[in-house]
């Protein structure tokens, strides 16, 4: 009766999150899939204690959708205690394979009759089983020997009711949490959508095998299989067979001549131009997506690919330098700049920058090289949601991203660390023309700041003609410091005034020579002579005082 109540409040109201219509997200079906979860989570007892098996185990009977979450949390130990973090890294591990029929059957459904004339033969051992697709090591009609990768049957259409689902439960928590929690649960289930939409759409990876390929075609150690995009659809997808050295495989690097800090160097040191460069990286770089060949580490899977924008790559090389320089006050600045949403009313920015001094004081008794690169990023993360500073999502995949091929080859490079390298790297990369576009960055920063500023000079000037207008403005004016001004100002005005009383005097005495006043002195009434000798005298002493004074 209580499941039937919960069901009820739940889907009272429907969310349109498939107008195409692609997938069966009606009712009926919300509603059994619903039921489906609530009896594997009353099975494995969630609501009392649970353990870090039984829980890894739940999420494995819920299905994938709820794997792939598992997978994130695992990296994730500021949400969860590490022992459960262990457990759920588990979820990394090869899942039970569908038999091969089903997976031929799946096969035939993109292809039809022209399967048997596309492989020439298909391996029926998986290569690899995930909770999305399986691996097929195959050989095409022309010899070529490819990897065939095809999504289990239905697998889509039950992660979009589960995230259909989560998006109703985010909606109704939401409006509990919405006073009391800056993080927006709907925002976070839509980009589990977005996420899941491209990664179940395999003509997606097809064209990020591609674009990886073009981005590092001038790196000579870093590689990617071939992709055959005219064989490509949105279930499957065929590609370069790849056959190395997993990554992981120390002893067998070791008996081919590699060198193990050179590998694990090379990697993050491309993972930072990945990142800062091309603004295009590896969101999930475990070592079963890294493969050593011929010199080369390769990428085999991109299903799982991170973008940062222009704005992005500037914002978080921001905060790695201020991290590297260990300054507080840049770092703030950094993060505030890098943040998609901030309430810059409730932000207290001295305690902001006072947390901000003890992180950094805390990681900063260590070497770099030293650094827990994860705690860091989820220590910042953790600090700026508390200082109600929302980061882009951006910034969850690239800290994920480093966290991963750190650890994947942390075993290599025991004195150095993602932080150290990216801080190498971006010394390394700064050459003058880098050095010019920094600049005329931060001059557009400082003309957007200076407009900015002149914008709001307007709304007070606005504001201050209008109290004007109104006899409401009363000013108070003193000028202080040195007279000299005003003695100028003084004099100048003193030699104006003369100026016009020589111009009447000759004026004047000009208008009485001509009348027929006595006495006369040369012809002219004597008033006139007066006039203009005056006249005369006040002209010769202005001049020289014009002169004497320069």
């Amino acid at each position: 009766m209580a499941d039937n109540t919960l069901l009820k409040y739940i889907f009272s109201e429907q969310v349109e999150v498939d107008p195409e219509g692609r997938f069966d997200l009606s009712p009926k079906t919300r509603r059994a899939r619903m039921a489906e979860i609530l009896k594997i989570v009353r099975k494995h007892k969630l609501m009392s204690s649970v353990t870090p098996e039984e829980f890894r185990a739940m999420l494995e009977d819920l299905g994938p959708s709820f794997v792939k979450i598992g997978q994130t949390l695992s990296t994730r130990s500021e949400i969860l205690p590490q022992a459960y973090c262990d457990e759920l890294s588990k979820l990394q591990a090869e899942c039970e394979p569908l038999p091969f029929a089903d997976m031929l059957a799946a096969l035939d459904a993109e292809y039809g009759p022209r399967r048997p004339e596309i492989f020439a033969e298909i391996d029926p051992t998986p290569l690899g089983s995930a909770s999305l697709a399986q691996v097929y090591r195959a050989r095409l009609a022309t010899g070529d020997q490819v990897a065939v990768k095809v999504q289990r049957p239905g697998v889509k259409a039950t992660m979009a009711l589960d995230i259909d689902i989560m998006r109703m439960l985010a909606r109704r928590a939401s409006r509990v949490m919405k006073d009391d929690q800056f993080l927006d649960l709907r925002e976070v289930v839509e980009e589990m959508w977005q996420t899941f939409l491209e990664e179940t759409d395999f003509r997606r990876e097809a064209e990020n095998l591609e674009e990886f390929a073009r981005l590092n075609e001038k790196c000579a150690f870093i590689g990617s299989p071939h992709v055959y995009s005219e064989l490509c659809t949105e279930y499957v997808l065929v590609m370069e067979y790849v056959e190395g050295i997993p990554i992981n495989q120390s002893a067998r690097l070791l008996a081919a001549g590699y060198d193990l800090e050179e590998i694990g160097v090379k990697l993050l040191d491309n993972y930072a131009t990945q990142v800062l460069d091309h603004g295009f990286f590896h969101a999930d770089p475990h070592p079963g997506n890294l493969i050593i060949r011929g010199g080369q580490i390769v990428y085999i899977d991109l299903g799982i690919m991170g973008r940062l924008s222009d704005r992005d790559r500037a914002g978080f090389t921001g905060i790695i330098k201020a991290v590297g320089n260990r300054d507080a006050a840049e770092l703030k600045e950094a993060l505030i700049r890098f943040a998609v949403q901030k309430d810059n009313s409730v932000i207290d920015h001295t305690r902001f920058l006072a947390d901000l001094d003890g992180l950094l004081a805390d990681y900063g008794s260590v070497d770099i090289s030293q650094i827990d690169v994860g705690n860091m990023l989820n220590d910042i993360m953790a600090l700026t949601r508390s200082c109600r500073v929302m980061l882009p999502s951006s910034v969850t995949n690239v800290a994920r991203g480093l966290v991963t091929v750190e650890g994947t080859v942390a075993a290599y490079i025991a004195d150095q660390n993602i932080v150290s390298i990216i801080n190498d790297h971006l010394k390394r990369e700064a050459d003058k023309s880098e050095m010019l576009a920094s600049a005329l960055q931060e001059l557009a920063l400082a003309l957007r700041a200076s407009g900015k500023g002149a914008l709001e000079a307007s709304a007070y000037a606005g504001e201050t003609l209008k109290m004007l207008t109104r006899g409401q403005l009363k000013v108070n004016m003193e000028m202080t410091g040195s007279d000299e001004p005003f003695r100028k100002l003084s004099k100048l005005f003193t030699r104006v005034t003369l100026a016009l009383i020589v111009a009447g005097l000759f004026m004047g005495s000009s208008m009485l020579s001509l009348s027929s006043m006595e006495p006369r002195v040369l012809g002219v009434p004597v008033l006139a002579a007066v006039g203009y000798v005056s006249a005369f005298l006040l002209s010769v002493w202005i001049v020289l005082d014009i002169w004497r004074r320069k």
